[in-house]
């Protein structure tokens, strides 16, 4: 099967030997977003919910170039510094799946990279079933 690389430019580049995304048997795989903003390369702030919204616009450039959104998206993974945190990042990530949510987990870390205060990974269908390639 073949599987093809994804980078969004309006998205963070990876801060190690990672892709953005792969596309691999019509399913979008995406790395963990941080909220780094993409124009400075730091974290968007020190607070939880500024750094959530900035990880699903992340998310949202590079599902966008890989020819898919948020409603191709089926499952979900939430690593979250403070699971006191949990209800904040919970509303602003629900935000952006009204209709059907995906399967999501959501697991407490020791710590993020950079800092980070919440990560969030993404696997999704392309709406056409198979790779743009």
């Amino acid at each position: 099967m073949d599987k093809k690389s994804v980078y969004a430019l309006s998205a963070p580049r990876p801060v190690g030997p990672y892709s953005q995304a792969v596309i691999c048997g019509g399913m979008v795989y995406t790395a963990g977003q941080i909220g780094l903003d993409p124009s400075t390369g730091a974290l968007a702030g020190g607070d939880v919910k500024i750094q959530t919204r900035q990880v699903m616009a992340n998310l949202e450039a590079v599902l966008s170039e890989a020819g898919a959104s948020f409603n191709d998206v089926v499952k979900t993974t939430i690593f979250i510094l403070n699971m006191a945190d949990f209800p904040l990042v919970n509303e602003i990530y629900g935000a952006f799946f009204k209709d059907t949510p995906p399967a999501r987990s959501t697991v407490a870390v020791a710590a993020l990279p950079l800092g980070g205060l919440v990560e969030i990974e993404m696997i999704a269908c392309l709406p056409d079933g198979s790779a743009s390639f």
